[in-house]
């Protein structure tokens, strides 16, 4: 699938798929909420206790749970595990290294193996930073009521 993404951190992240997918997945900066507009289901968990929270928990001790696989001159991978959350599985996160971006890390994507031996890639392109993102982004309608926006 393809798609849109916007992260700010703390918290916030947005992955809008495209149309046909019916899909969206929203952290308001607690909580981390999956919107399924076709089965009209919302399910959410706190940031914290999701399997996104090595990207997007402020309070994430990477030292307790990462570990560097390749650091080169080009190229930063993180491999995540938290021993206490072993149903989150292990998430690699790719960084290139590009001095015009903040650190001078550029997230490239990530791979996540669950505790089902099944992989999901994400792959970023197109990336930008520093851009202003209106608080909105973070929002939703909620498929179980006709009233507006959620966030």
């Amino acid at each position: 699938m393809t798609g849109n993404l916007i992260l700010k951190r703390p918290g916030h992240v947005r992955f809008q798929y495209q149309p046909a997918a019916k899909l969206l997945i929203v952290g308001d900066g607690q909580r981390l909420n999956m919107v399924d507009y076709e089965t009209r289901r919302v399910e959410s968990w706190p940031i914290g206790n999701s399997p996104l929270t090595i990207l997007l928990n402020p309070n994430q001790d990477l030292s307790r749970v990462a570990t560097v696989t390749r650091n080169d001159g080009q190229v930063l991978l993180l491999r995540a595990r938290d021993p206490k959350k072993p149903e989150f599985g292990t998430t690699t996160i790719a960084f290139a290294k590009v001095g015009s971006a903040p650190g001078g890390l550029l997230l490239q994507g990530w791979t996540v193996i669950d505790a089902q031996s099944n992989r999901t890639t994400v792959k970023l392109a197109n990336q930008r930073f520093n851009v202003p993102v209106a608080a909105s982004a973070f929002r939703y309608t909620d498929p179980r009521r006709a009233k507006g926006p959620r966030g």
